[in-house]
Protein backbone atom coordinates (compact mmCIF):
# COMPACT_ATOMS: atom_id res chain seq x y z
CA UNK A 1 0.00 0.00 0.00
CA UNK A 2 1.44 3.27 -1.25
CA UNK A 3 0.75 6.89 0.72
CA UNK A 4 2.17 9.63 -0.70
CA UNK A 5 2.61 13.03 1.20
CA UNK A 6 3.20 16.03 -0.81
CA UNK A 7 3.75 19.35 0.62
CA UNK A 8 5.92 22.79 0.52
CA UNK A 9 8.96 23.83 2.18
CA UNK A 10 8.36 23.50 6.18
CA UNK A 11 4.90 22.74 5.70
CA UNK A 12 5.31 19.40 7.90
CA UNK A 13 5.06 16.99 5.39
CA UNK A 14 7.78 15.00 7.00
CA UNK A 15 6.21 15.25 10.56
CA UNK A 16 3.09 14.22 8.75
CA UNK A 17 4.49 10.93 6.81
CA UNK A 18 5.69 10.10 10.50
CA UNK A 19 3.00 10.21 12.52
CA UNK A 20 1.60 7.57 9.49
CA UNK A 21 4.26 5.66 9.79
CA UNK A 22 4.10 5.20 13.42
CA UNK A 23 0.40 5.12 13.37
CA UNK A 24 0.46 2.04 11.21
CA UNK A 25 1.44 -0.34 14.50
CA UNK A 26 4.43 -1.86 12.60
CA UNK A 27 8.37 -1.85 12.84
CA UNK A 28 9.45 1.34 10.85
CA UNK A 29 12.26 2.05 8.25
CA UNK A 30 12.85 5.16 7.48
CA UNK A 31 14.66 5.74 4.05
CA UNK A 32 16.78 8.83 3.89
CA UNK A 33 17.59 10.03 0.56
CA UNK A 34 19.87 12.67 1.77
CA UNK A 35 23.63 12.03 0.77
CA UNK A 36 26.00 13.66 3.95
CA UNK A 37 27.88 16.73 3.44
CA UNK A 38 30.05 17.06 6.53
CA UNK A 39 31.37 20.41 5.54
CA UNK A 40 28.03 21.89 5.16
CA UNK A 41 27.19 23.01 8.85
CA UNK A 42 23.47 23.97 7.62
CA UNK A 43 22.78 20.65 6.11
CA UNK A 44 23.93 18.73 9.07
CA UNK A 45 21.85 20.35 11.27
CA UNK A 46 18.56 19.33 9.21
CA UNK A 47 19.65 16.12 8.87
CA UNK A 48 19.84 15.90 13.26
CA UNK A 49 16.73 17.50 13.35
CA UNK A 50 14.84 14.90 11.54
CA UNK A 51 17.26 12.35 13.50
CA UNK A 52 16.18 13.56 17.27
CA UNK A 53 11.96 13.28 16.03
CA UNK A 54 12.65 9.87 14.72
CA UNK A 55 11.68 7.01 17.63
CA UNK A 56 14.86 5.27 18.43
CA UNK A 57 13.09 2.22 17.78
CA UNK A 58 13.27 2.76 14.07
CA UNK A 59 15.95 1.13 12.15
CA UNK A 60 17.67 3.87 9.20
CA UNK A 61 18.84 3.29 5.54
CA UNK A 62 20.70 6.27 3.91
CA UNK A 63 19.92 5.34 0.13
CA UNK A 64 20.62 8.17 -2.38
CA UNK A 65 20.09 6.18 -5.80
CA UNK A 66 18.56 2.51 -5.28
CA UNK A 67 15.23 2.86 -4.25
CA UNK A 68 13.92 0.41 -6.31
CA UNK A 69 16.50 -2.66 -5.56
CA UNK A 70 15.76 -1.70 -1.50
CA UNK A 71 12.13 -1.80 -2.06
CA UNK A 72 12.57 -5.21 -3.76
CA UNK A 73 14.00 -6.74 -0.32
CA UNK A 74 11.10 -5.55 1.71
CA UNK A 75 8.50 -7.60 3.68
CA UNK A 76 4.63 -7.21 4.81
CA UNK A 77 5.81 -6.88 8.30
CA UNK A 78 6.95 -3.37 8.04
CA UNK A 79 6.21 0.49 6.97
CA UNK A 80 8.74 1.80 5.09
CA UNK A 81 9.16 5.72 4.77
CA UNK A 82 11.24 7.57 2.39
CA UNK A 83 11.86 10.85 2.91
CA UNK A 84 11.99 12.19 0.32
CA UNK A 85 11.16 12.05 -3.11
CA UNK A 86 13.16 15.67 -4.31
CA UNK A 87 16.19 14.67 -2.52
CA UNK A 88 16.04 11.29 -4.55
CA UNK A 89 15.41 13.20 -7.90
CA UNK A 90 18.38 15.72 -7.08
CA UNK A 91 20.19 12.59 -6.90
CA UNK A 92 19.41 11.35 -10.14
CA UNK A 93 19.25 14.24 -12.17
CA UNK A 94 22.53 13.49 -14.12
CA UNK A 95 20.83 10.49 -15.61
CA UNK A 96 20.10 11.17 -19.09
CA UNK A 97 16.59 11.14 -20.43
CA UNK A 98 16.79 7.54 -21.50
CA UNK A 99 18.22 6.05 -17.76
CA UNK A 100 16.11 8.07 -16.10
CA UNK A 101 12.74 7.02 -17.43
CA UNK A 102 14.53 3.40 -16.85
CA UNK A 103 14.93 4.51 -13.05
CA UNK A 104 12.02 5.56 -12.73
CA UNK A 105 9.58 2.68 -14.47
CA UNK A 106 11.62 0.79 -11.98
CA UNK A 107 11.05 2.64 -8.89
CA UNK A 108 6.75 2.98 -9.67
CA UNK A 109 7.32 -0.76 -10.55
CA UNK A 110 9.03 -1.75 -7.05
CA UNK A 111 6.57 0.35 -5.44
CA UNK A 112 3.11 -1.14 -7.06
CA UNK A 113 4.42 -4.63 -5.85
CA UNK A 114 6.38 -3.80 -2.58
CA UNK A 115 4.56 -6.17 0.07
CA UNK A 116 5.39 -3.37 2.82
CA UNK A 117 3.33 -0.25 3.78
CA UNK A 118 5.61 2.57 2.08
CA UNK A 119 4.78 6.23 2.80
CA UNK A 120 6.92 8.53 0.19
CA UNK A 121 7.47 12.11 0.95
CA UNK A 122 7.53 14.78 -1.92
CA UNK A 123 8.26 18.41 -2.19
CA UNK A 124 5.55 20.08 -4.16
CA UNK A 125 8.27 22.48 -6.49
CA UNK A 126 5.21 23.82 -9.21
CA UNK A 127 3.73 26.51 -6.84
CA UNK A 128 6.57 28.84 -7.49
CA UNK A 129 8.35 30.75 -10.36
CA UNK A 130 10.02 29.14 -13.24
CA UNK A 131 13.31 28.02 -12.75
CA UNK A 132 16.33 30.45 -14.57
CA UNK A 133 18.45 27.46 -15.29
CA UNK A 134 17.78 24.36 -16.78
CA UNK A 135 19.03 22.29 -14.22
CA UNK A 136 16.13 23.67 -11.84
CA UNK A 137 13.38 23.32 -14.86
CA UNK A 138 14.77 19.54 -15.44
CA UNK A 139 14.57 18.66 -11.63
CA UNK A 140 11.24 20.67 -11.32
CA UNK A 141 10.02 19.11 -14.27
CA UNK A 142 10.71 15.36 -13.23
CA UNK A 143 9.39 15.62 -9.69
CA UNK A 144 6.27 16.73 -10.80
CA UNK A 145 5.77 14.16 -13.32
CA UNK A 146 6.78 11.38 -11.06
CA UNK A 147 4.90 12.75 -8.27
CA UNK A 148 2.17 12.80 -10.60
CA UNK A 149 2.72 9.38 -11.61
CA UNK A 150 3.07 8.06 -7.63
CA UNK A 151 -0.37 10.00 -7.07
CA UNK A 152 -2.06 7.80 -9.75
CA UNK A 153 -1.03 4.45 -7.97
CA UNK A 154 -1.49 5.27 -4.50
CA UNK A 155 -3.75 4.15 -2.17
CA UNK A 156 -3.78 7.76 -0.43
CA UNK A 157 -2.74 10.95 -1.51
CA UNK A 158 -1.95 13.64 1.73
CA UNK A 159 -1.17 17.22 0.79
CA UNK A 160 0.29 19.34 4.01
CA UNK A 161 0.52 22.94 3.66
CA UNK A 162 0.39 25.44 6.19
CA UNK A 163 0.64 22.77 9.23
CA UNK A 164 -3.00 21.11 7.72
CA UNK A 165 -3.39 18.38 5.71
CA UNK A 166 -6.18 17.75 3.77
CA UNK A 167 -6.60 13.84 1.70
CA UNK A 168 -7.18 14.52 -1.77
CA UNK A 169 -7.95 11.23 -3.00
CA UNK A 170 -11.00 11.59 -0.70
CA UNK A 171 -11.44 15.18 -1.88
CA UNK A 172 -10.67 15.32 -5.09
CA UNK A 173 -10.97 13.74 -8.49
CA UNK A 174 -8.48 12.29 -10.65
CA UNK A 175 -8.04 13.85 -14.03
CA UNK A 176 -9.81 11.72 -16.98
CA UNK A 177 -7.40 9.19 -18.65
CA UNK A 178 -4.83 9.12 -16.03
CA UNK A 179 -2.48 6.33 -18.19
CA UNK A 180 -2.34 9.06 -20.79
CA UNK A 181 -0.01 10.53 -18.55
CA UNK A 182 2.16 6.83 -17.20
CA UNK A 183 5.00 5.98 -19.55
CA UNK A 184 4.17 3.41 -21.98
CA UNK A 185 5.31 0.38 -19.98
CA UNK A 186 2.62 1.80 -16.91
CA UNK A 187 -0.48 2.27 -18.89
CA UNK A 188 -3.59 0.01 -17.58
Amino acid sequence: MLTLVIGGARSGKSEWAEHLAHASGLPVTYVATAQDYPNDLEWQRRIKLHQQRRPKNWQLQVIPVALAEFLSRCTPEQTILIDSLGTWVSNCLAQDEAHWQSTQIRLIAHLQSCPSQVIVVCEETGWGVVPAFSSGRLFRDRLGHLTRQLGLIAHAVHLVIAGYTLRLDQMGEKLPNPSAFLPDSLNY
